[in-house]
């Protein structure tokens, strides 16, 4: 942006502490006014809630208040919540050149708003979620081979009975998806000695070595590479290629008593077929972030299985988040309006919509 354009409005559109928003208000301050008005925004449930409880309503002098900040929002902080008539919010914000989003996968919203061709720039919050999402992974599978359940329910007897656990070194880790979370799970399994594997993308030109992992299967060696692991994680974005990719016939090329951790989206998996595979041992156990509908319905055997870990969708989320979401905000908006927009940071690949 040139110096001498008129000012910026800055819209933080879903709720985040004064403190971040002291921050933004910091980097151009002769430039950019930042419009944060909490009581528009939904109340939080949790440290780093972007969206707040359903249900969320706002009165009618607060819903004029809102219309009228989201006309005049150049940049927002996060997509804004459809309209109480279902009309997408951000067809309310016809001057917004730049969204931060505030979670890496975007592209199933990037496409159902018709941005994938649009001028606005899209930034990201990749790489935020890597060390949460890694640490639930190996939580996953360090609490599933050192017997996490039964310990507590020995310890809840008061029975002391020795038993044999498993450990990590020497299994085989397959990793399907190697972007920035996929990466850190990748280095934290070889620093436990295991063995890493993972799936090349299509086209992909990467090498093992420059991966950091044992061995690198082409994208047509899925069922191949499925029956050497004893763990499969799921990083990979929603598309139209992922769609449903770990279905009945991958499943049953997987290794008898595979553990698998999902903490990408529900929809790459076919879900009664995993629920047979649960239910018969082929898979040992799930830990599950993510569903292919949500909240996990009432109805869903998912819940009782013993062989199984339902998390609701927050395996990403830690008190820390907002705070590395602002320092990307930041430094973006220092480049954006000094017209760098090519160094901005995770700017988004809409080759990933689908």
């Amino acid at each position: 942006m040139d110096r001498n354009t008129d000012r910026l409005n800055v819209l933080i559109a879903s709720p985040l502490e004064e403190e971040h928003v002291a921050r933004i208000r910091a980097v151009a301050p002769d430039r950019v006014d930042v419009i944060y008005e909490p009581d528009l925004l939904p109340p939080t449930r949790y440290v780093a809630d972007h969206s707040g409880p359903a249900g969320f309503r706002r009165n009618e002098e607060q819903e004029a208040r809102w219309r009228r900040h989201l006309a005049q929002a150049d940049i927002l902080w996060d997509f804004p919540p459809d309209a109480a008539d279902g009309s997408p919010g951000l067809s309310l914000a016809p001057k917004v050149k730049w969204i931060q989003a505030t979670s890496s996968g975007i592209g199933s919203r990037v496409a159902r708003l018709g941005l994938k061709d649009s001028a606005i720039v899209l930034t990201t919050a990749k790489g935020v979620h890597a060390g949460p999402l890694t640490e639930f992974v190996f939580h996953s599978l360090i609490g599933h081979w050192k017997r996490q359940l039964h310990v507590q329910a020995e310890q809840k007897r008061h029975h002391w009975d020795r038993f044999c656990g498993e450990e990590l070194a020497g299994k085989t880790l397959a990793v399907v998806g190697v972007g920035e979370v996929g990466r850190r799970v990748i280095q934290i399994g070889k620093a436990f000695d295991m063995r890493v594997v993972a799936l090349a993308r299509p086209g992909s030109k990467r090498i093992a070595a420059e991966l950091g992992v044992d061995a690198l299967f082409g994208s047509d060696d899925l069922h191949r590479m499925l029956g050497e692991a004893d763990a499969l994680v799921l990083i990979i974005p929603h598309t139209a290629e992922t769609e449903g990719m770990i279905d009945r016939a991958a499943i049953a090329a997987m290794k008898p008593g595979v553990v698998l951790v999902n903490i990408a989206r529900g929809q790459v998996i076919d879900e009664p077929a995993m629920i047979d595979a649960l239910r018969s041992g082929h898979i040992a156990f799930a830990a599950l972030d993510v569903f292919a509908v949500e909240p996990l319905p009432p109805s869903s055997p998912l819940w009782d299985m013993p062989n199984v870990l339902v998390s609701p969708h927050s395996a990403s989320t830690a008190t820390s988040e907002n705070g590395k979401i602002t320092e990307i905000f930041c430094r973006n908006l220092e480049c954006f309006v000094e017209g760098r927009l090519s160094e901005m940071t995770n700017l988004f690949d809409r080759s990933l919509t689908h």
